[in-house]
């Protein structure tokens, strides 16, 4: 009888350790497929309901349309030079809100003291609308690169202390106080314990701040720009060219999109790393 349920307990085993069977949707060609699927629905939707007149062209042009006008500014060289500055400004002020994010985060967590201290004036300032803070910037700043710089990091900022802080806090305390048991402390501690333990939380509020962090730019470059994204949605509002206006769209879907992948990427090297 124990010669069977030892045979049993080691059928479980083995079946425990074998990994699960990858079905039709784990794989990365079914997932990219099943990933344009929609965006080509809604391409063809768009395509026959401005051939078909059910939609006027001058609310919503064909699609051969806005191409064409990505087209002619790209040729005059305009195009790339929105991408450049709105992808500049993306990336400086995510980096310099998710580094001072991932600061107070450590901070808040980590301390009793800057728990009490800090949290309750950043939730406050969390709720404040972010197009509350543009005049005021503007005022401190100018119209200049400042400005908008510090309003995508004020955005990037907050999903990283968040989603960091809560994760430090719920780390296990017995894994901490076995840690010290054994001498860690400090920065030791910090690296033997509490940094693993978070590394899916900082992944996943990096990305929460890079999307974040185009809201922001959009927002910002819409009341105080010359050049971007943002401008150009703002000067083809005023001139009525709807087909720019959906050019802008399309191309700040892609780009987060882009951006968002080649953050999913890192994440999938950390966790290999740290998990």
């Amino acid at each position: 009888m124990s010669a069977v349920t030892t045979a049993r307990g080691t059928e479980r085993l083995r079946d425990a350790a074998d990994p699960a069977p990858r079905t039709l949707g784990d794989r990365r060609p079914a997932r990219i497929v099943g990933g344009i699927i929609l965006p080509l629905v809604i391409l063809g939707v768009w395509q026959a309901v401005t051939v078909s007149g059910l939609v006027p062209p001058y609310r919503l042009p064909p699609p051969a349309t806005v191409v064409d006008a990505a087209i002619q500014l790209a040729q005059s060289g305009d195009l790339w030079i929105h991408i450049a500055i709105s992808l500049q400004r993306v990336l400086l002020g995510f980096a310099v809100g998710s580094v001072i994010g991932l600061a107070v985060a450590a901070i808040v967590g980590l301390t009793r003291a800057g728990d009490i201290l800090l949290s309750p004036s950043l939730a406050a300032l969390r709720a404040v609308p972010s197009l509350a803070l543009v005049p005021l910037l503007l005022l401190w700043m100018g119209i200049g690169e400042d400005s908008k710089v510090t309003l995508i990091a004020i955005g990037a900022f907050f999903p990283v202390f968040t989603t960091v802080s809560a994760a430090l806090r719920q780390v296990d305390p017995h894994a901490v106080e076995m840690a010290r048991s054994f001498s860690l402390r400090g920065f030791a501690l910090f690296r033997a314990v509490q940094l693993p333990a978070v590394v899916p939380s900082i992944m996943s509020g990096l990305r929460l701040a890079l999307a974040q962090a185009w809201l922001f730019l959009v927002a910002a470059e819409l009341l105080a720009a010359a050049m971007g994204l943002g401008f150009l949605l703002t000067d083809s509002q005023s001139t009525g060219r709807v087909d720019r206006i959906l050019l802008a769209i399309v191309l700040l879907a892609i780009l987060g999109t882009v951006t968002n992948g080649l953050l999913s990427l890192a994440q999938k090297l950390l966790l290999r790393r740290w998990m």
